[in-house]
C-alpha cells in the first residue's frame, strides 16, 4: 500500500522539492496540502501548491488554505530567502484550480479522523495549523501514524536568532503546543524531528542540479553558476527542471550572500524522504520544549537528552544520516518523473 501523507507547507523553495520528490515516490501518495504563512503569506503558498501540482500533472490533490498568521503573534515572511512568490526565480504559471472548500485545520482534522493509523503527517512551514487542530482534535497524535517535523535546532546555531530555526521562530507557541500534545504519543509514534543540527548537511550544490537535468533527459544541460546575472533563466526543454533550476538557483544566491557558499541546504525535502523512509535517518530520542519567556531566547527549542525534566522523551530526533544516499534518491526520483510527465521530443 502506498503511504498516505498530509503536507503541511509554506512553499517556499526548499518545500517546493519536497513536493516533487513525494510526487515522485511511487509509495507515497499525498491525500492533502495544508498552505501555512511562512516563508510567504499563505495566499501565496497556495497558489505556489497548485502551480506545482499543475505543472507536474497531479491536479486531483486537494490544497487547503490554512492560517494566515500565528497563534499569538505578527507574522514575518522571508522573502529575501525564497523570492517574491517563494519560487525564487521561477516563474510557475497560474493555476485555473481552486482552493479546497475547507480549511486546512479541517482537513487535517477530517482525514485523521478518516483513516486513523494510517497517515504521516510531514510538517515542513510553521506548526500553525497542526497546533489548532489539535484543539479541535485532541486525539491526533493517537490518531497519526507518525508525524515529520522540519523545524527547530538543538546542538546547532539558528539561521534566523542565534538559537532561532525559522519555522518555530515564525510562531513558537504552536511549536509548544505541539511538542507538548505530542508528549502523548506512543513511543514508536513520536515526531521525528529533521532540525538544523542535520537539514545544514544536506547541501545541494549546482552539480546537482545538472545531474537532475541528465536524468530527466532536458536540453541543454546546464550548469548554473554564481556569475549568473538575477535576470537569466533556465532554457531548459523539461518544465519541471527548469523551474526547478530557476528557484534552486535564487536559493544558491541567498546562501552566497549569507556567507554559506554557492549551495542550498535542503532541509524540506530531507524532511520528506525521512517520512517515506525513517531508515535514512539516526535519531535520539528527547524531551523537547520551546522557549517562550527568554529575553534572546525566545522561540529557542530546547532538548532534554538525559531525562533531567523527568518527563518522558515526545520526540525522536535526526541525528544523523548519509546525504549522498538521498541525493542520489532525490535526483534519481525526480528526474525519473520528470522524464515520464515530459517525455524528451
Amino acid at each position: 500500500m502506498r503511504q498516505k501523507i498530509i503536507m503541511d507547507v509554506d512553499t517556499g523553495v526548499d518545500d517546493s522539492l519536497a513536493l516533487l520528490y513525494l510526487l515522485a515516490s511511487p509509495e507515497a501518495e499525498i491525500i492533502g496540502i495544508a498552505s501555512t504563512a511562512g516563508n510567504v503569506p499563505a495566499a501565496q503558498v497556495a497558489a505556489n501548491n497548485l502551480a506545482w501540482l499543475d505543472v507536474c500533472g497531479a491536479a486531483d490533490i486537494e490544497v487547503a488554505l490554512g492560517a494566515t498568521e500565528p497563534l499569538a503573534i505578527p507574522l514575518r515572511t522571508t522573502e529575501d530567502t525564497h523570492g517574491p512568490q517563494g519560487v525564487g526565480y521561477a516563474e510557475l504559471p497560474e493555476s485555473a484550480r481552486a482552493l479546497s472548500p475547507r480549511s486546512a485545520v479541517e482537513m487535517w482534522v477530517e482525514l485523521v479522523r478518516a483513516h486513523p493509523g494510517e497517515i504521516v503527517g510531514l510538517c515542513t512551514g510553521p506548526l500553525t495549523n497542526l497546533a489548532l487542530a489539535l484543539r479541535l482534535e485532541p486525539r491526533l497524535p493517537q490518531l497519526l501514524r507518525r508525524l515529520v517535523i522540519m523545524g527547530g535546532a538543538f546542538n546547532h546555531p539558528g539561521n534566523t536568532t542565534p538559537t532561532n530555526e525559522w519555522n518555530v521562530h515564525v510562531d513558537p507557541e504552536a511549536a509548544k503546543e505541539v511538542f507538548d500534545a505530542f508528549s502523548a504519543a506512543p513511543a514508536d509514534r513520536r515526531p521525528l524531528v529533521c532540525a538544523l543540527d542535520i537539514t545544514e548537511t544536506i547541501e545541494m550544490t549546482p552539480k546537482h542540479l545538472t545531474l537532475l537535468a541528465e536524468r530527466a533527459g532536458s536540453f541543454p544541460v546546464e550548469t548554473v553558476s554564481p556569475l549568473d546575472p538575477p535576470h537569466a533563466r533556465s532554457a531548459a526543454s523539461n518544465p519541471i527542471v527548469r523551474h526547478v533550476t530557476d528557484a534552486v538557483r535564487f536559493y544558491f544566491d541567498f546562501h552566497q550572500q549569507c556567507g554559506a557558499g554557492y549551495l542550498a541546504h535542503m532541509h524540506d525535502p530531507f524532511a520528506a524522504a525521512v517520512a517515506l523512509d525513517a531508515g535514512l535517518a539516526v535519531t535520539r530520542p528527547a524531551t523537547v520544549d520551546v522557549e517562550l519567556a527568554g529575553t534572546i531566547t525566545r522561540a529557542t527549542t530546547v532538548a532534554d537528552w538525559e531525562g533531567m525534566w523527568g518527563r518522558e522523551p515526545n520526540a525522536d530526533i535526526v541525528i544523523g544520516t548519509d546525504p549522498e544516499i538521498f541525493f542520489e534518491r532525490l535526483i534519481a526520483r525526480i528526474g525519473d518523473f520528470a522524464r515520464e510527465r515530459y517525455p524528451a521530443q
